[in-house]
């Protein structure tokens, strides 16, 4: 499963547990923070496109740091006028963790199905480990 979203003026496809690196959120390093403006979810087969945005629908990620980018050097000159300015810029930047994919304020019913069938696998490996008891003689 996958969802394309807009966040700073750009557009993300992410999927969960991606680690992405956006234009500055006003968050704290561990929070979590939900996205609101989904424009599509989809998975193999079949995809919801939102018109611009899809109602109901957010990702939630959580914030691992954030950081400045490279520094840029703007240099302007104007050949025999004795004109020249430098400059620089880093740009503020937050690193995200897509923890969960809500479509329609909901979870994903491929995520509940899969811990569902693991459920089951980790009680059957339970009962398959021996016991060891001691001998008190």
């Amino acid at each position: 499963m996958y969802a394309v979203l807009k966040t700073g003026g750009k557009q993300y496809k992410v999927a969960q547990n991606d680690i992405i690196i956006v234009e500055k959120l006003a968050a704290e390093a561990g929070s979590t923070i939900d996205l609101d403006e989904v424009l599509m979810i989809g998975d193999g087969e079949t995809a919801s496109v939102g018109n611009p945005n899809l109602d109901g629908a957010k990702v939630t990620a959580e914030v691992l740091e954030q950081k400045r980018g490279k520094k840029i050097i703007i240099f302007k000159k104007k050949r025999r006028q004795n004109y020249r300015r430098t400059r620089g810029h880093r740009q503020e930047l937050t690193v995200l963790r897509i923890t969960d994919i809500f479509a329609d304020g909901k979870k994903t019913a491929r995520r509940a199905k899969a811990k569902a069938r693991k459920a089951p696998v980790e009680a059957a490996a339970a009962e398959a480990t021996p016991r060891v008891t001691e001998n008190k003689e």
